[in-house]
């Protein structure tokens, strides 16, 4: 009998994935979205959200209770989010029936700075892991090929992930450091900002300096947090700063890019709410985060990003390491 895969998230991501896992893994796979939601109601319709489109395989559920039984249970919501969605599953009837659960997002809760899987731990009898890296659904979707890494502190864990999900179209890592590859992956989004920041004010030369420095900046956080620094420059943040720095497809490097010219931009940007929790960890451990600091000033205490970012790489004068 073959694997149950729940995926809660019926966004761009969490439809990629169902589809992704639909053709990978032996077993059935359901895809649950909130009852009234546009997302679901359009897949309802026709299969497709406008980028993926679904195979009458993918079972699509509104009842949540349905979506709790499964082995496996993938998450792919907003970060903010995933603290209700922990106190709703907790009180379901069907509540943590499954063996493991797999966060397929990135971000830090803001009020706490606490990194995802440790909210959801505090709620989850079952064993938690991460799955992080670079890649855009409409590039997988178009059969391009990426790496990825899924991260746990239960090693069996994470070996039969790896070996469940892993294809020819994404081949998978063993993560080595839970806290690193989390907060290098949230933080990798707020790098994306200021990086749209630079290409909205003709700046984008400067993004090899925003990626050498950014990396850097977030190693010494990961070291200060108990981490390994040196996951800072794998795949879940140096690894993914071609899809999140550069790409077209990147709502982070896209918003960033719409503040700077003042248009308005929809999209989810995780860098936003991240940055404010970065703001929270580097207070709290002493470590200074030179980028990410003049993100959140630009953000959110309206200094003009022509001078904060021009300061930040034009008229600095130090070591480089």
């Amino acid at each position: 009998m073959g694997i149950k895969i729940t995926v809660i998230g019926c966004g761009r991501w969490g439809t990629f994935i169902a589809w992704y896992l639909d053709r990978t893994v032996d077993g059935a796979v359901t895809l649950y979205g909130r009852e009234g939601s546009q997302n679901m109601e359009r897949l309802q319709r026709s299969r497709s959200n406008g980028q993926v489109t679904l195979p009458k395989s993918v079972r699509l559920v509104t009842d949540f209770e349905a979506a709790a039984d499964a082995d496996i249970v993938i998450v792919s919501i907003g970060s903010q989010g995933l603290r209700g969605l922990m106190a709703q599953w907790a009180q379901t009837e069907n509540s943590f029936c499954c063996k493991a659960v797999v966060l397929c997002m990135k971000g830090l809760e803001i009020e706490t700075g606490k990194r995802l899987s440790q909210i959801a731990e505090e709620y989850l009898p079952c064993p938690v892991a991460v799955w992080l890296g670079p890649g855009h659904v409409q590039e997988f979707y178009r059969g391009i090929p990426n790496c990825m890494v899924i991260d746990s502190r239960e090693d069996e864990l994470k070996r039969r992930l790896v070996k469940a999900f892993s294809s020819d179209l994404i081949r998978f890592y063993y993560g080595a450091d839970l806290l690193g590859n989390e907060i290098g992956a949230a933080a990798k989004n707020v790098v994306g900002i200021a990086a749209g920041m630079l290409d909205g004010l003709k700046l984008s030369s400067l993004k090899g300096a925003l990626m050498s420095r950014g990396t850097r900046e977030i190693s010494r956080l990961i070291r200060a947090m108990g981490g390994d620094e040196l996951s800072a420059y794998g795949l879940c943040h140096l690894g993914d700063y071609e899809a999140t720095v550069f790409s077209r497809y990147s709502h982070n490097r896209q918003y960033g890019e719409s503040f700077v010219r003042e248009e308005a931009y929809s999209q989810l940007a995780e860098g936003v709410h991240t940055v404010r929790a970065l703001m929270r960890l580097a207070g709290e451990y002493g470590e200074e985060l030179p980028i990410c600091a003049a993100v959140y000033r630009v953000l959110f205490e309206k200094e003009a990003p022509a001078d904060m970012l021009g300061s930040l790489f034009l008229r600095s004068l130090k070591d480089e390491f």
